[in-house]
């Protein structure tokens, strides 16, 4: 057997892609997966080293991968005029908000790239991205960047939206999907050993969408207390066609987005994009 380590966050949306690999519910054949869990800046800087085989990253931070790793087809999260929600105790106009302290999960995920094409000003504190909302609440700093299942609980929470970064790209560029993050793929594996695990990371993908209930109950234990329906929404929202594969309309956004960023300075250059199993 040749192992395929896959890390991935441990997310609701992450525990339903990779339902049918990790409770060996499709024939994998010589393969066998080991999934590894861990927040998603976290694993942007283990990319760095290329410590799995298979790993979740942001696309900002696939700027500096691609030399090491290919995307896979599939696996992406895409805003899809929705996204990571910029919140505060109260409404900030956008302008003051360049002089603030804003909190980001993480320098290299794609929520901190886009919050910098919103707003360049901004000033930034890194901190983990589940405790975001609460240092805005105890006012250690001014606003925050959420993500995950923070994009649905921050009106519980007693937050103000001040901007949907997801909503703001679709309106920049015509509707097209904010990329968030995606699947890469070790490039050592070679071509044929690439194209195997990209195959079966989609037949995954596939098999939860069409079992949607038995990988919903397995992807609510990583939902960190949500409803089943709140969990059901935010899997609609992470997994879905553009999950499956890119196609068309979503190589086209990830390419808009780096270019957009490289052309602010935000970014040194836009990476090469070959999209494995597509």
């Amino acid at each position: 057997m040749t192992t395929i380590h896959v890390a991935h966050s441990p997310d609701s949306d992450d525990a339903f892609m990779f339902y049918a690999l990790a409770k060996k519910k499709i024939d994998t054949g010589d393969l066998d997966f080991e999934h590894v869990l861990s927040d998603i800046e976290t694993l942007n800087r283990e990319a760095f080293n290329g410590t799995y085989e298979v790993t979740a990253v942001s696309i900002h931070a696939y700027v500096h991968l691609d030399g090491l790793y290919a995307l896979l087809d599939s696996g992406a999260s895409m805003g899809d005029n929705y996204g990571p929600v910029v919140v505060a105790r109260e409404a900030i106009p956008e302008e003051r908000l360049s002089q603030m302290n804003v909190a980001i999960p993480g320098t290299l995920t794609s929520a901190a790239l886009a919050l910098k094409m919103w707003n360049p000003g901004a000033r930034t504190t890194v901190m983990p991205f589940d405790a975001v909302g609460e240092a805005v609440l105890a006012g250690t700093v001014d606003a925050g960047v959420v993500i995950h299942e923070g994009q649905l609980t921050w009106r519980d929470e007693g937050l103000v939206k001040l901007a949907d970064l997801g909503q703001w790209w679709a309106g920049l560029t015509d509707g097209l999907p904010l990329p968030l993050g995606g699947n890469v793929i070790r490039r050592d594996l070679g071509p044929e050993m690439m194209r195997r695990v990209a195959d079966l990371l989609r037949a995954s993908i596939e098999y939860s969408l069409k079992h949607r209930d038995e990988a919903l109950d397995y992807a609510l234990e990583f939902g960190r207390g949500i409803s089943r329906d709140k969990a059901d929404r935010f899997i609609s929202m992470y997994v879905n066609d553009l999950t499956v594969s890119y196609g068309e309309r979503g190589r086209r956004a990830v390419n808009e987005f780096l270019t957009r960023a490289q052309r602010l300075n935000l970014i040194p250059r836009v990476p090469k994009l070959d999209f494995i199993g597509a």
